[in-house]
């Protein structure tokens, strides 16, 4: 089993004169066949990247049937279904995905450098954080009612999403077991299993979609109850995993020394939940805006239907992401800069041409999508005038979520969380609401803003990841997986 964790695939070096040598400005010159190199790096990404795209869109397929079967209920169902997904969940969701992702940068860099008892601890540690702060976040299920009227959203929408939202709370908590789980796994390249977990959900959600909707009748109701099997199933497949025997090198059984330095990995789990909430907390505000937009229940659902869309596939760059973090996250542990610097721009090359692609088939296909969920002509028109933006935002996400992953693998979660609230909070929103508003541009013009946010913050991040000093980046790295080991605590 050693051997096997200490496959050639995570722990191969580039050095010496057989290499690609770099230049502080990250030019590369060839001195050995580079499309050989090209290969081998995309081989690595790919084995990452891939099952957790199929991991991801099977997971997001969950709520893409329920607004599916929300949306044949109709439009005021379907609008509850998009706001208690999209800001009531997907507020929470945000926060507990950034959190994890301080696992993706102390498991990799563990793992890189064959600090493999660590992992265990890390994920024990994972879990008492992330529960500690979903009691913490349980008031905005509770009380989603009046905080939705508060915001402006109008009554009936407000109050059905409210009685929704208190039947997802068990989704709430599957996120704090199912996320350090996932993340312990993919640091091992162990994707496969949660491929295979989570496609199993997927396929048993549609029929129990089908049972509870349409068979029983019983409603959102039953749309509620199918998300919260939906996300529990995968959860107890992963933990049981982990911990009955499959790691066995990682996973050494419960410790006590998952209650030390709890406050450490408190704060980089806080710096890693604000930075990647910040983004994904961005589009549940367009959500949010638009529902207060006249005519808010057209402008909710053409939204929520380009938001879909965008979801599926953002689950690409989701799995680049995940595939960056984890490669730059080993390279820099093993103390390998260069490693992770071609790694980098490998995987954001590839991401960056899938995004071309599906943005020029979005765009050919801008009469069509909608009718996956709806058969209404005045929200396919609706969508129909969204899609070029959709499109837009598909590309510049193909970028920006690669360039996420380089800062969750190198720990700069903090750095980058204050980036994010410049370019999203002080340019994108309101420039947003001063073009749907004042300019009386509606969803479009709240949309365009929002898009000029997330290009201002890519191109930001794209100059701090060219100017990075990679040698002292694994440098930093191999002293922060010395500070966390247990021999060190004191």
């Amino acid at each position: 089993m050693a051997e096997s964790l200490q496959d050639p695939l995570i722990h191969e070096q580039m050095n010496g004169d057989e290499g690609i040598l770099y230049d502080k400005s990250v030019s590369l010159i060839c001195s050995g066949d580079l499309v050989r190199r090209i290969a081998d790096e995309s081989k690595k990404i790919w084995a990452i990247a891939g099952p957790t795209i199929f991991s991801c869109m099977a997971l997001y397929g969950t709520n893409v049937v329920s607004q599916a079967y929300a949306g044949h209920l109709g439009e005021l169902e379907l609008a509850a279904i998009a706001i208690a997904i999209t800001v009531i969940v997907g507020f929470n969701y945000g926060l507990f995905l950034g959190m994890a992702s301080a696992l993706q940068t102390l498991c990799g860099q563990a793992f890189g450098a064959r600090q493999y008892h660590m992992l265990g601890l890390y994920v024990q540690r994972g879990w008492i954080v992330l529960f500690a702060v979903a009691i913490l976040l349980l008031p905005m299920y509770i009380f989603a009612t009046p905080i939705l009227k508060i915001l402006g959203q109008s009554d009936d929408i407000a109050e059905l999403t409210g009685t929704l939202s208190i039947w997802l709370i068990p989704q709430h908590f599957a996120y704090v077991f199912y996320f350090p789980a996932q993340r312990f796994l993919q640091s091992q390249l162990k994707n496969m299993v949660i491929a295979w977990i989570c496609a199993a959900s997927f396929v048993l959600h549609v029929f129990l979609s089908w049972l509870f909707v349409s068979k029983f009748e019983m409603g959102l109701i039953g749309v509620a109850i199918t998300l919260n099997l939906a996300w529990w199933i995968p959860t107890i497949g992963l933990n049981l995993y982990v911990t009955c025997g499959f790691c066995p090198l990682t996973w050494t059984g419960l410790s006590k020394d998952a209650f030390s330095d709890l406050w450490p990995f408190f704060k980089l789990s806080a710096a890693s939940g604000v930075m990647l909430c910040l983004e994904s907390w961005y589009y549940r505000i367009l959500v949010l805006l638009t529902g207060n937009l006249p005519d808010s229940k057209v402008a909710i659902d053409s939204l929520s239907i380009c938001m879909s869309i965008n979801g599926w596939e953002m689950m690409i760059p989701l799995g680049f992401l995940a595939a960056t973090g984890v490669r730059v996250a080993t390279e820099l542990g093993a103390g390998n800069g260069k490693g992770a610097t071609f790694a980098v721009i490998v995987s954001a090359t590839t991401s960056t041409m899938i995004g071309l692609v599906f943005c020029l088939l979005i765009l050919v296909l801008r009469q069509e999508f909608a009718l996956i969920f709806t058969s209404s002509t005045i929200i396919i028109d609706a969508v129909s005038k969204l899609s070029i933006l959709l499109g837009f935002t598909v590309l510049l996400n193909s970028i920006q979520l690669v360039l996420s992953g380089v800062a969750v693998g190198s720990g700069w979660q903090s750095y980058v969380a204050y980036i994010n609230i410049g370019c999203y909070y002080v340019i994108g929103v309101p420039l947003g609401v001063m073009l749907g508003w004042l300019l009386k541009q509606g969803v479009l013009g709240i949309w365009i803003g929002m898009i000029c946010g997330t290009a201002v913050q890519t191109i930001v991040l794209v100059i701090i990841v060219y100017r990075c000093d990679w040698d002292r980046a694994a440098v930093e790295a191999m002293d922060r997986v010395k500070k966390w080991s247990p021999e060190d605590l004191s």
